[in-house]
């Protein structure tokens, strides 16, 4: 991603993540996070095959990680997230994206 940022790649991460971490849910998306205590910020992003095609998929997943880069400069602490795409997902420009995520994330705390 950018700056303090890495990708979260490994199964275990994300399942810790859905077992132990705090979930936010708005009809487009998911958002589970929780303190990783690493100095830095982990994201992982994951498009069930529910979701249309791979060319939806692949789309949505664009989508989600530019709506993440325009808010990560504001995210505060170290944080791993995960971001999971519902069926709403494929129907959201990356505008309208980026505030769901916004929104899911200041209810987390997880903004300045």
């Amino acid at each position: 991603m950018n700056g303090n940022t890495e990708t979260l790649n490994r199964n275990c991460d994300f399942r810790r993540l859905y077992y132990k971490g705090k979930a936010y849910k708005d009809p487009a998306l998911v958002v589970y996070l929780r303190r990783n205590g690493a100095g830095l910020c982990r994201v992982g992003i994951t498009v069930s095959k529910k979701i249309g095609g791979a060319v939806i998929r692949n789309r949505c997943k664009r989508i989600m990680r530019a709506a993440f880069r325009q808010i990560r400069p504001e995210i505060i602490g170290d944080w791993d997230i995960v971001l999971v795409a519902r069926s709403k997902t494929q129907y959201l420009t990356s505008s309208q994206l980026t505030t769901v995520l916004t929104d899911l994330l200041q209810k987390a705390g997880a903004l300045k």
